[in-house]
């Protein structure tokens, strides 16, 4: 095992992986941590197997700005399998009929769908990592306990019907961070008075990331035949997850003083800043200005 981890290298970045279905997000992490010989990595946000689409991985000091892509917007795709529930909420579970599916036009689907939009109250599904009493509430759901949970308030920011059958309603979704799809598209069924169940779900974006190209893991196998240097090229730079953060350039004693613990007085912008040094334009991690006095926030060790 000691040998095996001399391979691995001090690398920084963030890869916009294109998780498969059918894996869980942190087997898709591990496997692009190996292929990629990172020392460390870790992920911003499960998907459920049963989903696909973009899992952003942060390799080495991304790390360390993560916390701010668990907390963004986050846009999907998803398809809603009307007339019954399921006990997962999605395909994985046990379906049970719940009504006929009435007559559906875009008109009825637009009126059922309104109440959906701009901020809402949702019950988080017991299929989820959320705690009860320190244990996961899918852990209470697996031993057929139902645990009462708090509605919590999220906002979707879209919700468009892209295409409609008789018993699918194909949906767009962007929704704002602790948002279940799920819960989402039960509440959605209810409305309907017939139940749903989620029964595919990728995820497009994850904000700040919208255009930006995925990978799936057979594309990052094909780079690496081409050498590390290619693969490597997919990598965004630490900084590129923090574009609605200002930057602060600082000068060469200025980055000694900061990386020292010692404030400065600066003329900036309130609250979280990005910090770059000005000859080199590198990032060194971020500062928090309070009235005009910049003290370290967390600053990158590798640079």
């Amino acid at each position: 095992m000691s040998g095996r981890k001399r391979h691995f290298r001090k690398l920084n970045g963030i890869l916009l992986l294109d998780k498969a279905l059918g894996v869980s997000s942190n087997k898709a992490l591990q496997d692009a941590r190996y292929l990629f010989q990172a020392e460390k990595a870790g992920h911003t946000g499960s998907l459920d197997p049963l989903a696909s689409g973009m899992l952003p991985v942060c390799f080495g000091e991304a790390t360390k700005v993560s916390g701010f892509l668990l907390d963004s917007d986050k846009s999907y795709i998803t398809e809603a399998h009307l007339g019954f529930n399921s006990s997962t909420g999605d395909a994985e579970g046990q379906k049970v009929a719940v009504a006929e599916v009435p007559l559906l036009n875009a008109e009825i689907l637009d009126q059922i769908l309104k109440p959906f939009r701009g901020s809402i109250q949702q019950i988080p599904p017991m299929y989820s990592a959320l705690k009860k009493d320190g244990q996961p509430l899918y852990k209470w759901a697996r031993q057929g306990i139902d645990v009462e949970r708090a509605a919590r308030s999220v906002h979707i920011h879209t919700l468009r019907l892209v295409d409609f059958s008789v018993d699918r309603l194909l949906l767009e979704v962007c929704c704002s961070k602790g948002t279940y799809i799920r819960s989402l598209v039960e509440d959605i069924g209810a409305a309907l008075a017939c139940g749903a169940y989620v029964s595919m779900l990728r995820r497009t974006v994850v904000s700040p990331f919208q255009g930006q190209r995925m990978y799936t893991l057979a594309a990052l196998h094909a780079l690496a035949e081409q050498g590390q240097e290619a693969l490597d090229a997919v990598l965004l730079p630490v900084d590129a997850a923090l574009p609605h953060l200002a930057a602060l350039h600082l000068q060469e004693a200025q980055v000694l003083k900061i990386r020292q613990g010692q404030r400065l007085n600066v003329s900036a912008a309130e609250g979280i800043v990005r910090l770059y040094e000005n000859h080199t334009q590198q990032f060194i991690g971020l500062g928090e200005c309070q009235a005009g006095v910049l003290r370290a926030k967390r600053l990158l060790a590798y640079y």
